[in-house]
């Protein structure tokens, strides 16, 4: 059993930490520590804030492609070149990845992060395996490759030169659109089919938005990320996720007849997923930005979810079970038919990959 502990809800030099500028209003301790700590206002902080600032620590991975064998996703591999996302999403179900760095899934996953420098290296290592068999790569799967530190530090741009190099395949999402940057590579690999953007929007409302996802680019910039992508021939499938009852589910119609106009041809959407210690941070979330509709929210969730805030089972997981996720997939279904958009994916082609080529040892002798 975990000890609290109870420590005072400040910063190093006593200033009030301000958190509005964060997705998560709480930071738990991570649930593999062996004390939990609890934050109270102990009376001596000074009227002055302070913001917490996002860290970036460099982890030296020994490999970048992770593998994993779920039956209801659609692919088996994937880079994640960052972890945690300053993007600061309250719902991420990647937040509880962060405890297996030691951090708290709450504040921490948006502020402290981990940036993997060698991926490319480590990359074209493993393409020249001769044991390495071709099957499309997602790059964004837990958090996010265009994030913000991704302008600066370029690592999701350096793993798309090396599958270009090597003509793999590869799909992307992403909620960011500095993926647009990248248009020269992706627009050349789409030519051959080697390559697909998902960009997930959750709401075509502003302000809603900043509130879930506080630091993710604006809703109609990435209505333009898509329509930029698909003028650029890369096709491009939208991800309304989360859906979450009573906050965002009344938007669907709206964002599929949205993004149809700006040329997305693909659609799917997942609904609000609660894992660990997410369900803590959202109902903290949701008693602060919506206490009207906070209970209702939950007992929806609950209702999905065989009286649980979250069932992990594969094939529900993503999107419930009842009247009421019956209900989302309907009209889901019946908006991307009106649009004439296509529930699912695209496939791309796995023949065209061709192994990085490695210098031989010997010829660095004539060098």
């Amino acid at each position: 059993m975990a000890v609290t502990l109870y420590v005072p809800r400040k910063g190093a030099d006593g200033r009030r930490l301000e958190k509005r500028s964060r997705g998560a209003t709480i930071n738990p301790t991570p649930r593999y520590e062996k004390e939990a700590r609890e934050e109270f206002d102990d009376g001596w902080t000074t009227d002055a804030t302070v913001r917490p600032m996002t860290t970036v620590m460099e982890e030296r991975a020994k490999t970048i492609i992770t593998r994993n064998s779920s039956p209801d996703i659609g692919f088996d591999r994937s880079i994640n070149a960052y972890r945690g996302c300053e993007h600061g999403c309250v719902y991420c179900f990647a937040r509880p990845s962060h405890a297996y760095l030691g951090f708290s899934p709450g504040l921490d996953f948006e502020t402290r992060l981990t940036a993997k420098p060698d991926a490319a290296i480590l990359l074209r290592r493993e393409l020249s395996s001769s044991s390495y068999r071709c099957r499309p790569i997602a790059i964004g799967t837990n958090t996010d490759p265009y994030q913000p530190i991704e302008r600066t530090r370029n690592i999701t741009r350096s793993i798309l030169e090396v599958l270009a190099e090597t003509r793999h395949p590869v799909g992307i999402v992403t909620k960011s659109d500095l993926v647009v940057r990248d248009i020269d590579i992706l627009s050349q690999m789409a030519g051959e089919q080697l390559a697909k953007v998902g960009l997930s929007v959750t709401t075509l409302n502003a302000q809603l938005s900043r509130t879930m996802e506080p630091r993710a680019p604006h809703p109609a910039k990435r209505l333009a990320a898509i329509e930029a992508l698909a003028k650029a021939g890369i096709p491009v499938s939208v991800l309304v996720a989360p859906i979450v009852p009573s906050i965002n589910d009344h938007e669907i119609e709206a964002i599929l007849a949205a993004v149809a106009s700006r040329g997305a041809t693909h659609v799917n959407f997942v609904l609000l997923r609660l894992p660990h210690e997410v369900k803590d941070i959202v109902r903290d979330w949701l008693a602060r930005h919506f206490p009207d509709r906070a209970r209702r929210v939950m007992s929806i969730m609950q209702a999905m979810r065989g009286g649980k805030d979250y069932d992990a089972a594969w094939g529900l997981r993503q999107r419930g079970e009842g009247p009421f996720a019956k209900a989302i997939a309907a009209r889901f279904e019946l908006a991307a038919k009106r649009h004439a958009l296509t529930i699912g994916t695209v496939r791309l082609r796995t023949d065209l990959f061709c192994a990085p080529r490695t210098p031989s040892p010997q010829l660095e002798l004539f060098g």
